[in-house]
Formats: structure tokens, sequence, C-alpha cells
């Protein structure tokens, strides 16, 4: 017979049987459980029963209107009084002492290695069900010395002994601090913790059920947590979602226990589980919160925990930050630097109210200003709060209205940066780089910049010896520079060095950083007309080394991430200047033919997806080809041909061999800029059927020079068509999609149908003679004139119309 869960012996069970040293009696027997009594109690029958039993028994009877009878005798009863037979409860406690003695004493000798498996287990399951009699059995069991020797069977070499050990030991632990410490005792816990991580289902479900019941014991919540990597596999379990529930439900009970030791929030947090670090922050005494305030600022946050904190604690961590004590200040300032650098946990503390008490802490001076070193945290929360991308706008900051973006705020800024150390400089400049990353921001800062006279100051950083001040305050001023071009160029032209000091930044060999983006991005916002600042350029080599990047990065030797694609926006950008200062400076001429301009613009119009790219070199074109005209060595024209079709072919001209059809001279793409002579009119062409409008316009521009005044225009006529460039120009006129095209297209179409056999051929082309007609309706002035000549061309419009004064050829 064996003891069960409650602390009764079963009489069909055989487990112990062996190690009874008396035989049972039946009258230790309850009739109805057939289990050895603990409370017994004799009715009015005579019969003993146990107490629970029989009052079950009885409460049935009441219960169904049955006649109360004895259950064994049947006998109707006449009382229900319940006598205790206290002779015989101390009867069978006396004999159960015995044999509980008997059986610890043959335990002793099982519980060893040289034993069979078979006898440990019948050991361990006697033990245990002495355990789950009473507490002073677990004592029995603790002062025969057993605790140690079951501890030792966890390292056994059988799974089941293992596994029985775990469960005995919960058992000797229930409700008894003294045998939790022993059990606890060496290495006991960090043997119990492998089996959390190593151990099969069974081992894991036994090893954090006594986990759980040892951590009950305050004490020992501290031991646990000090084994390393206990806190995190139970963090693990507790939020795992293929371990049974019973698994899960006691990892998460032991870590509720753990909550109790301030060293295992710490843990806790660390490893993800931040709700007993919050709690204490929100709910404990002023010590407490400082202390978790100050730890919160040590983690290393994943981004939604950032969140969750923001949400849980940014309030209380504000207000701290606004009223606490010099310490508490601090705690509170470098927790909210953790918070504040997700974009998402950024506007939930600047719904707290975070930006006010900011700026006050950063503009505070005398007797109660922050140390520097805090000054420089609340500049890098400020600095994180701002890159969340708010519309600081419309947040106040004190009774007044004022936002972060008010003129006399950016002052303040502005003197900051240019009175304090490299630390907050570079923050503050990272402030003003994200207001002016705001299209709604920008201009803002840009009129505070230029009512306080800053620029000058702002632009000397870009010297600066530290990295991360040098590049805030480059990207700061590419942000700006589209709204202060002349400004920048004035303050640059002081000061040559700076300039120089950007090439170098735009010709470092490490790759392409954001640093080298901004920098390209900046010189290239310079006005381009400005001579100046070009032929310093030239100077410093700067179009040698950029034209070289240019190339490299075309040939894939140059790779890189997103800022690849801007940097080389910024860098065929400042090429382009050249462009500009060709009229009346042969010695920039001789640049362009020695870089061979046209040939490398003319490359670039390839680079499908870069529509500034291809803006940017069309519009090049556009000026070199326009030069082309003053450069080519003439020759006397050849008497011209007659032509007899124009589409889908036109006769030639007769041309001298090596002379350009429309220069009429010799040329070339390096020594003039022909665009016929570098390829370039083919994929002008192509560039004309581009979505973007600035694409088609910049091409058209740039074919355009081919007739333009000066030029066989006829022969340029030709060119086009050879290029199968005649109908995407008349496409570009019948989609009118805005007025800058329409006139490009107008006066180009005009020029085309000068020649009567192509104006033959589109004569009879609705589309064309209605895009006409609307230019010449609803067009400017100049754009009427010129389609009211195109109109005639068609036959559309009389010779002798009057509506015009009288024009030469335009």
């Amino acid at each position: 017979m064996a003891e069960v869960q409650d602390g009764h012996y079963d009489s069909t069970s055989q487990s112990t049987d062996s190690l009874r040293v008396e035989p049972i009696y039946e009258s230790f027997l309850c009739p109805l459980t057939k289990q050895v009594m603990r409370d017994p109690v004799t009715i009015d029958s005579g019969v003993t029963f146990e107490r629970e039993a029989i009052l079950k028994w009885l409460n049935e009877c009441l219960s169904s209107g049955r006649r109360l009878v004895c259950p064994v005798t049947k006998k109707e009863l006449s009382s229900t009084d319940l006598n205790p037979s206290i002779a015989l409860r101390n009867t069978i406690d006396e004999w159960m002492n015995r044999n509980e003695a008997a059986k610890l004493d043959v335990a002793h000798k099982s519980l060893t290695s040289d034993s069979t498996e078979s006898d440990i287990l019948q050991a361990l399951q006697y033990v245990d069900e002495i355990c789950q009699r009473s507490r002073s059995s677990r004592q029995v069991v603790r002062r025969d010395g057993l605790i140690s020797m079951i501890a030792e069977l966890l390292k056994n070499s059988s799974t089941k002994v293992r596994q029985k050990a775990l469960e005995t030991l919960r058992s000797i632990a229930k409700d008894d601090d003294d045998n939790k410490v022993e059990i606890a005792a060496g290495d006991n816990i960090r043997t119990i913790v492998k089996f959390l991580n190593h151990g099969q289902t069974q081992e894991k479900e036994k090893a954090v059920s006594l986990l759980y019941e040892l951590s009950e014991n305050k004490a020992l919540s501290e031991r646990i947590g000090s084994v390393s990597g206990a806190i995190l596999i139970l963090v693990g379990l507790s939020s795992s979602k293929v371990e049974n529930l019973l698994i899960v439900d006691r990892a998460e009970k032991t870590l509720e226990n753990l909550e109790s030791c301030e060293k295992n929030v710490r843990q806790m947090a660390e490893n993800g589980r931040l709700q007993p670090l919050l709690r204490l922050l929100l709910e404990g005494s002023p010590d407490m919160q400082l202390s978790m305030a100050a730890y919160l600022g040590e983690l290393v946050l994943s981004n939604d925990v950032k969140v969750l904190v923001a949400q849980t604690a940014g309030s209380t961590l504000v207000n701290i930050m606004k009223n606490g004590n010099r310490e508490a200040r601090e705690a509170a300032l470098k927790a909210l630097n953790q918070i504040s650098s997700y974009d998402a946990s950024a506007k939930i503390l600047i719904e707290a109210g975070i930006l006010p008490p900011l700026i006050t802490d950063l503009f505070t001076v005398g007797s109660n200003q922050l140390p520097m070193r805090l000054k420089e945290v609340s500049a890098n929360i400020l600095a994180n709060v701002v890159a969340s991308g708010a519309r600081f706008e419309s947040i106040p900051l004190d009774h007044n209205r004022q936002t972060l973006v008010s003129e006399d705020i950016v002052h303040n800024l502005l003197h900051l940066i240019s009175n304090t150390g490299p630390a907050i400089e570079c923050k503050l400049l990272q402030v003003l780089v994200g207001l002016t990353d705001s299209s709604t921001s920008v201009q803002n800062i840009v009129d505070a910049i230029k009512s306080s006279g800053a620029i000058v100051s702002l632009i000397q950083f870009v010297e600066a010896p530290q990295r991360e001040v040098r590049m805030n305050s480059i990207k700061l001023l590419n942000n700006i520079s589209p709204y202060m071009g002349q400004e920048l160029a004035d303050a640059f032209r002081g000061n040559f060095s700076q300039l120089s000091s950007l090439v170098r930044v735009i010709a470092d060999n490490n790759g392409v950083s954001e640093e080298q983006a901004a920098a390209a991005g900046l010189v290239a916002d310079l006005p381009m007309r400005d001579s100046v600042l070009t032929r310093r350029l030239l100077q410093d080599g700067a179009f040698a080394t950029i034209i070289s990047k240019v190339i490299r990065i075309r040939q894939g030797e140059i790779r890189g991430g997103r800022f690849v694609n801007p940097f080389l926006e910024g860098l065929v950008r400042i090429v382009s200047r050249i462009t500009f200062v060709l009229d009346d400076n042969p010695d920039i001429i001789d640049v362009a033919r020695e870089y061979n301009l046209t040939a490398l613009f003319t490359d670039l119009l390839q680079m499908n997806g870069l529509d500034t790219v291809q803006i940017v070199s069309a519009t090049a074109l556009e000026k070199l080809s326009y030069q082309s005209k003053h450069l080519t060595k003439v020759l006397p024209a050849p008497n011209p041909g007659l032509c007899f079709s124009i589409f889908p072919c036109l006769s030639q001209k007769t041309v001298a061999t090596g002379v350009c059809r429309v220069h009429c001279g010799i040329c070339s793409a390096r020594e003039s800029f022909c665009l016929l002579e570098g390829k370039a009119v083919e994929k002008l062409v192509a560039c004309l059927d581009n979505n973007n409008e600035k694409v088609v316009e910049a091409a058209l521009a740039a074919l355009s020079t081919l007739l333009d005044d000066g030029v066989d225009i006829d022969q340029g006529v030709m060119v086009l068509c050879d290029a199968e460039g005649i109908n995407p120009i008349l496409e570009v006129l019948c989609e009118n999609r805005n007025e800058a095209l329409r006139q490009r297209a107008v006066w180009a179409v005009e020029r085309i149908l000068r020649m009567d056999e192509i104006a033959y051929e589109i004569s009879g082309n609705q589309n064309v003679g209605t895009a006409l007609v609307e230019a010449f309706r609803h067009g400017d002035y100049r754009t009427r004139q010129v389609a009211e000549r195109a109109l005639k061309h068609v036959d559309k419009l009389p010779n002798f119309s009057g509506i015009f004064s009288k024009m030469g050829a335009q």
C-alpha cells in the first residue's frame, strides 16, 4: 500500500509494499474511500469513517431527500453527530510513523549511485509521498540528511531518476524555507537551471516547478537571479509559443517572485522584460524611482521597447526632468536620451511635453543651469526628437505660443552653437538639420539665419576637426543652400579655404558617405554663373577630381548605398557650372575641351531613372551646342541640292566631305562641342519620351540649338529627321503638358515647318494643326507670333494676315 497525493494510503498500490514493516489493519481503512484514515470519526451506527468522506455521504442524502442511513449497515441514523475517534487516530499515526521511519532507513540505503534504477525510483517515490503528508514529515526528511542525497541524483545518468529527483525535491521544498535553503546549497540551483535550457520537456516542467517553489523564498530569489543565464532562460520560457502551458505558467510565476530583488529586475530589463522596472519607476519610492531611471538610461533598448517605455513612463520621466533634484534630473535625462532615439517613441515624448523643459535646460544660464555634460544630453535628446519629423511649427513651447522654429528660439540655438563645445555644437547643428529637412519649417530656419547674420559662423564649421560637427554643418548648409545660394557664395568668396575644404570632402575615396553627398549638393547649389567660384574650383583641381568620380560611378567602379545617386547628381551639377560661363571666357572653353564635356554629358543622358542627371546633362549640352556655331571652322557653304521628299526620308544637301552639315565647317565633339559629331542627337531624342516634363524640356532645348539662327536650319531639320526626332517633337507639341514645353515645342516646330516638304506632310495632321491653333489662341505674345508663322507654313493662316505687325525671321 502506498501514500497518495493527499497523504492517504492506496490499498491497491504496490509501489512501496516492499518497504512496509508492519501489515495494514482493516480498521485503519475508511469503508467509503478504502484509504487509511487521517481524521477518523464514528457515527450513530457505530461505524468509523474518514470525516470528509462521511460528511459528503450525509450531505448527498440530505440534498437528494433520501433517508439518512449508514452506508455500511444501511440502518437509519437518528443523529448526524460525528464523534472523533482519537484513539484510532493516534494508533494510525504511530503505525505510520513506525513505517515511515523504517522506510526512510531503507531509502537511505537505496538513494546511492550503487543502487539499481528501480530501487532509486521506489525510494524517491516513497520520500515524495512522505513529504506530501505534512510539513513535519518534510522536516524529518531534512533531519535524516536525505536532501543532499536526492540533490546529487540530479546528475544521475538516468532521465527517469533525474525527473523523479526534481519532483521529490519540490515536495520537500513546499512551505518549508529551511528545506529550500538546503536544496539550494552548493551549485544545485545552477544544476536545476541547466534543465531549463537543455532538458527534455518533462525535465523542464519539473525543473521550472521546483525553481518556482524555491523562488517563494526571497533570499533564494536573489541567488536564482545570480545564476548566469537563469533570468534570460526564464524570460524566454515565459514568452514561448512552443512550450507547454504549464512550463510557461511556472516560468512566469517564478519571474514574478524574482521581481522582489532589484538586481533581478535589472536583469529582466536587460533581457527585454521591462514591466517590473517600469512598475518600480512608476510606483516605487523616490530612491527606487531614481535607481530605475538611472538604470533605464544604461540599457540598450529595442525600438519596440522604446515605444513601450515612452507610453508607460514617458510622462513620469518628463516630470522628473522638470521638477526633480539634480541627481534625479540626470537619471531622467539619460533615460529619455535612450527612449527618444526612435521616431515613434520620440513623438510620444513630444505629446508628453518634453520640448519645453528641454529648451529651458538648454537656454538657462547662471546658478540654475545644468552642467555642460547634462546640457549635452539635453541637446542630444532634442536632436533625437527633431529627427522624428513632427510638425514643430505647431507645437507651442510656452504661453507666448513660441515654437521650436520661432525666430527667437532659432537665434538662441545659433548663439549656443557658436558659444559651446564641439559635443553640444554637433547636436544643435543636428537639430537645425532636422528642422531644415522639413519642407514646412525650412523657410522659418532660413529666415532666422538671415536675420541673425549667422551664415558666416555656420560656414566655419566645414573646417571643424571633429567629423560629426563638420558633417552636420555641411548637411545644414546643403539644406538651406537652395534658399541662400547667393549668401553662401558671398561667404565662400570671403574665405576660399572653406570652399577648398568642401572639395576635399568630395574628393575622399572611402566609399560614398552622407557627408560627401551633402557637400556635393551644397557646392552644386552655389550660383552657376558665379565665375569667381568656378575659377576657384578650377584652381583647387575640383573639376578633374569630380569628373573622375563621375566616370568611375558611371562605369561601376564606385559602388555604394543610398548616397551614391544624390552624390552623383551633385557632382554632375558641379561639372555643369563650366557650361554656364563659356561666353567670353576662352580659357573656360579650353577647360571644357580638356575634359571633353560633350562626350561626358552625352554619356550621362543614358542614365535612365536619374532625372536630375539627365536634366543637367541636357542643359549642359544645350549650352555647349550654343557655342558650336562660334567655334566651328567655317568653310564656304556648297550649293544646296533639292529636297524631293521628307517623310519617311529627305533628300540630302550636298555637303563637303569632313564638313559639319549643321555648322557648315569643321566640327568635333571635343573642340566645337557639336552635338552631331558627338553622337548626342539620338540620345536627346530618346529623352523626349521621358515622363518627367523637365527632362523633356531640357532635351528639347538642346535639340533646338540645331535649328537656331546662325546654323543651317534645313540641315538641322535633316539631322533631326535622320535621328527620327521629328515625330517626338510633334508629339511634345500635341501633348501640351505645360506652358514652358509648349513654347519650346512651338518654336521648334515652326523651324521644322520652314521646309516645304515637311510642311506639306504635316498639313494633314489635325493634331498638330489643333495644337498650333491652341498656341495661337492662348499662348503669350511671343508664342502667338511663332504659332502664327507655323500656321502659315501649313496654310492654316493666309500669308497676308494682319493680326501681328510684320516681323523679321526669328
